[in-house]
């Protein structure tokens, strides 16, 4: 028998994955796997290696966090970006995914671009990547959850509703 994940979390940066994904597995009592806090764990901050070695370089191991989360048990949040790999996109069919989005007016106070090296740019830079991958997303998710106005706590609770139902728990 297979382990798999109890739910992926997928969205833009900043959307609130992490949260929402520390807060389920208090809810369920699983273990909670964040790729980017992965990546960072093993290979440095995620700005330093984008400055050092390039995105190519992150991606790669990226990809290897994510392969290893999918074959955990509990909660797994991706990174924003890991979505731009055909190879997790197959995988994710095999798996129950959230897509947590939100609206340009609710992230603006939540982009930090130190931490977000894709957004140097601020606001216009996150409304170009959410463009460019949006089509990725929707292709992944079993089901969206929009946290644009809402409190983490609601978020989450309709997220663990759902899975739930989905699941049968």
């Amino acid at each position: 028998m297979s382990t798999k994940p109890l739910v992926v979390l997928v969205g833009p940066p900043a959307a609130g994955k992490s949260r929402v994904a520390k807060r389920l597995g208090r809810i369920f009592d699983v273990a909670v796997v964040d790729t980017d806090t992965v990546v960072s764990a093993r290979w440095g901050p995620i700005p330093e290696i984008f400055e050092t070695q390039g995105e190519q370089f992150f991606r790669e191991k990226e990809r290897v966090a994510v392969e290893e989360a999918l074959r955990a048990s509990g909660v797994v949040s991706l990174g924003g970006g890991a979505v731009l790999n055909p190879d997790t996109r197959r995988d994710l069919d095999e798996h129950r995914v959230a897509l947590i989005t939100i609206d340009a007016e609710s992230v603006a106070g939540r982009l930090d671009n130190d931490k977000r090296p894709l957004l140097k740019g601020g606001l216009d830079s996150w409304k170009e990547l959410v463009a460019s991958r949006q089509e990725f997303y929707a292709a992944v998710a079993n089901r969206e959850f929009d946290a644009s106005h809402r409190t983490v706590d609601s978020l989450t609770e309709d997220i663990a509703s759902w899975i739930r139902e989905d699941a049968e728990l």
